[in-house]
């Protein structure tokens, strides 16, 4: 997935798929995700974080930035206070595709 529109595409499709692991799939194991003022560090971490995370929808409004890093904003509506809300998924790439780098922000 070298293109940024494949990419985000996918992640965000990835994201709401019920099979977890095409979303896990998308991160390297050392990854760092920055959300909600927590910082989590490699893959089990990022399960973890995923389990608390409720069901979401998101409408991608903007994709900025190159394969290996790109910054896209989605409205993001769920069963959360503040919903609906605008959030901008800034995302880092290591050479084999693989976010090493997720921070969420509003």
């Amino acid at each position: 997935m070298d293109d940024v529109q494949e990419f985000t595409d996918e992640y965000f499709a990835a994201a709401i798929d019920p099979d977890r692991e095409r979303y896990f799939a998308l991160f390297d194991d050392g990854v760092v995700v920055h959300d909600d003022g927590r910082t989590h560090h490699g893959l089990l971490a990022v399960r973890r974080w995923r389990g608390e995370v409720p069901p979401v929808r998101y409408d991608l409004r903007e994709i900025t930035g190159t394969a290996t890093a790109c910054r896209a904003v989605a409205a993001v509506s769920g069963d959360f206070p503040g919903s609906p809300v605008t959030l901008r998924f800034t995302f880092e790439r290591n050479g084999r595709g693989k976010i090493t780098l997720l921070d969420i922000s509003p």
